[in-house]
């Protein structure tokens, strides 16, 4: 079951039914001094609920290559604010930006335990369908 963020409520104080977003982002950084000094690592310190929206952007955009989706998913209304996760996605995963892991399936079965782990349909060749999922 996919998360979809559209469905969330636009107004109101209250995010995911409980607490307001401020008492989200309080909870949330009080986490992250726990972790950064039960780490010993301080640079957790400068990590923000909007780092993680780059961050999830940004995968989206290297799993589907769909800069719309992305721009839907997080409700932005102008691309040249989408263009960032372009240019980070290529900046971080620029080594491995077009390689695919493969599958065939026969049968129906195949290829709905092929869709439901993450590959994608393809195309149909003589009777086989195949699919591909980015590594």
């Amino acid at each position: 079951m996919k998360f979809d963020l559209n469905r969330l409520k636009k107004d109101g104080d209250r995010v995911f039914g409980y607490g307001s977003v401020n008492h989200l982002r309080r909870t949330f950084q009080r986490q992250s001094k726990r972790l950064a000094y039960k780490l010993g690592n301080p640079r957790l310190l400068n990590i923000t609920l909007h780092t993680l929206r780059h961050w999830i952007a940004t995968i989206e955009y290297l799993k589907t290559k769909d800069i719309l989706h992305v721009m839907n998913t997080l409700g932005q209304r102008n691309i040249k604010n989408m263009l960032r996760y372009i240019k980070l996605e290529e900046a971080i995963f620029k080594e491995n930006n077009d390689e695919f892991v493969c599958k065939t399936a026969h049968s129906v079965e195949e290829a709905k335990a092929l869709v439901e782990v993450g590959f994608e349909y393809v195309c149909d060749i003589e009777g086989v369908k195949l699919f591909r999922k980015r590594k």
